[in-house]
């Protein structure tokens, strides 16, 4: 018997991942010169400052896509100044890859927690794989809740870590490909993609791209994890 439904846990694992992601935004973004998010309080891991920032984002959507689906999405933000980042487009670009970069760490820490529960007796590797179950554990109470919590964990970060990533507006990839481009040119396109008419396509895009995409990712994530072991 789990100790708490997965919908606390799903919720919990949320806060924490959007969290931290755009608490990276804002921290990458003072120290690299931009104030206007940590003058927002977003400079912390108290979830309560980005909560008043997107409420729908961080509370209502999470818990409609968790009934509707199963599992929870939604979003957060961390306001930055246009002008800061069109004059230093390199910089915003690692701005913008703070936010996906700090749930692929929490993916890394999330699959260290599984095998040290391994590795100490408490959790095995399952047979198969589903999206809250990464691992399971021996013990049905107190085991079984952790052994949830750590498999939503590395699956809802993998799932931000990757959606992210992709390059299309509004996402953070969008903002990262001003690395790879001249600081003209980088002006030119962000003058491009700072268009809100962007915004619901771009999320419609992306979504159908990511739905392409995140399972077979999520396979090879799996099959690095449990190494030689040909999930499939």
């Amino acid at each position: 018997m789990e100790v708490f439904p997965d919908i606390l846990f799903w919720y919990l694992v949320f806060l924490l991942s959007t969290t931290l992601h755009e608490a990276s935004h804002a921290f990458f973004a003072m120290k690299l010169g931009d104030l206007t998010a940590y003058h927002n309080g977003q400079v912390t891991l108290n979830p309560i400052p980005h909560i008043k920032q997107e409420p729908i984002g961080t509370v209502v959507v999470p818990f409609i896509s968790f009934f509707l689906a199963g599992w929870m999405i939604g979003w957060a933000s961390a306001p930055y100044n246009l002008k800061w980042a069109y004059d230093h487009p390199k910089k915003a670009g690692i701005m913008a890859a703070a936010g996906p970069f700090s749930n692929l760490l929490l993916v890394v820490i999330a699959g260290i927690l599984i095998h040290i529960g391994i590795a100490l007796g408490y959790f095995y590797q399952p047979d198969s794989i589903t999206i809250s179950s990464i691992v399971q554990a021996y013990d049905e109470g107190i085991g079984t809740s952790l052994a949830s919590m750590v498999s939503i964990l590395f699956s809802l970060n993998l799932i931000l870590f990757i959606f992210n990533l992709i390059p299309i507006p509004p996402l953070d990839g969008s903002g990262m490909v001003t690395l790879y481009l001249s600081d003209k040119n980088s002006r030119k396109y962000m003058s491009f993609i700072h268009n809100s008419a962007f915004a619901i396509f771009g999320i419609l895009i992306a979504w159908k791209i990511f739905d392409w995409i995140y399972f077979k990712i999520h396979l090879i994530f799996i099959n690095f994890l449990y190494w030689g072991s040909g999930y499939h």
